[in-house]
């Protein structure tokens, strides 16, 4: 075969249909002779992306390589062919030598504070002035990314706490960067955030505790959200429920997950950069984008900018170009257009990764 041939509207430019071809697993804007037309009609979308997902991860720790690869699969089958993985117990290096399996970046394992995470998930720094030197240990291992537990209940003062202090911070932080590696974290509560901000932290995950002077802040520096909306939605009630012993913990989850809708709607409106991840691998299941950009939308932004945040948008953050001239030929298509209809993102008609396709 001298190449695949493929026609309709390419998100997100719109517009006419146009073609685009592929030629060893890479994006051509000019006709290739004898490429075979594998896709007529319909909407051609930068492959989707997942920015929080924990490929490796199951409720109970680390998964054995067969589930962590059934996992990608979910992902892929659903569209999302670009997956930030932002902390895996398991070494997932083999899944990126398959083709068949979405790209991953790996941001290493989460660094924590002892009996301040969930205690099968990260690496526990006894003394918090060892910070930098494991930054330095997971950027030399990972792909670009270092994963921080920014704030966990502490179980002194039962409630959500910062594990670090600002100094601790900006130091580990500056290691990161100088090995050309971003630094994100989790973060719940409101507490650790200034902190982590004022360090120069790249981006927040979930970000449930942001106020209006931390989404100031954030949207002033270009610092990334990635508010796992769905996660939030379905486990902060659970988890609110299990923590009888801690009522005071037990009452800010519950606030925060009230008011999550209202706190990334106004980070949106201040136009922080938002992405979608979904935070599959513990308690949601993979391959459920589409679910989470759904609640994007439900919180603010518009159909276009929601799948933005889960494809182009998303892509050009981590680095990858979409469709264009050269691009990795990565592409799902559907058979009418997603931004009138995000429901349409359930029912890719043709997944191509790497210029293979996937039906």
């Amino acid at each position: 075969m001298t190449g695949l041939h493929l026609r309709g509207v390419v998100l997100p430019e719109g517009g006419a249909p146009r073609d685009l071809w592929v030629v060893n697993g890479r994006i051509r804007t000019r006709p290739v002779p004898g490429a075979t037309t594998v896709s007529d009609g319909g909407y051609l979308v930068p492959g989707l992306v997942d920015a929080h997902c924990h490929v490796g991860l199951g409720p109970r720790g680390a998964v054995d390589l067969p589930e962590a690869v059934d996992q990608a699969l979910a992902n892929r089958d659903a569209g999302a062919l670009l997956l930030r993985d932002c902390g895996s117990p398991l070494d997932t290096r083999p899944l990126q030598e398959r083709l068949d399996l979405p790209r991953v970046l790996r941001a290493g394992r989460h660094l924590a504070r002892p009996k301040r995470y969930l205690r099968y998930l990260g690496h526990e720094l006894e003394d918090p002035a060892d910070l930098p030197a494991a930054v330095a240990e997971q950027v030399a291992d990972g792909d670009g990314w270092v994963k921080l537990v920014g704030d966990w209940i502490d179980r002194d003062t039962g409630d959500l706490a910062p594990l670090w202090t600002e100094d601790v911070l900006t130091e580990a932080i500056k290691v990161a960067h100088e090995g050309k590696a971003r630094v994100t974290a989790h973060v719940f509560g409101e507490d650790a955030l200034p902190a982590l901000l004022a360090a120069g932290i790249d981006c927040i995950e979930h970000g449930t505790g942001l106020t209006d002077d931390t989404i100031e802040l954030m949207a002033r520096n270009g610092t990334a959200l990635v508010p796992t909306l769905i996660n939030v939605v379905e486990n902060f009630p659970s988890i609110a429920g299990g923590a009888d012993r801690f009522p005071a913990y037990q009452a800010h989850m519950r606030d925060l997950h009230a008011r999550v809708s209202r706190t990334v709607a106004k980070a949106v409106e201040a136009g922080v950069p938002v992405f979608a991840g979904t935070d599959a691998g513990g308690g949601i299941a993979h391959g459920r984008i589409a679910d989470e950009v759904e609640a994007l939308h439900r919180v603010g932004m518009t159909t276009e900018r929601a799948l933005g945040a889960a494809s182009w948008a998303a892509r050009e953050w981590l680095g990858f170009p979409s469709l264009t001239e050269g691009a990795a030929a990565d592409v799902v298509v559907y058979g009418s257009d997603p931004r009138e209809d995000l429901a349409v993102l359930r029912r890719p008609s043709l997944v191509v990764l790497r210029g293979r396709i996937h039906v």
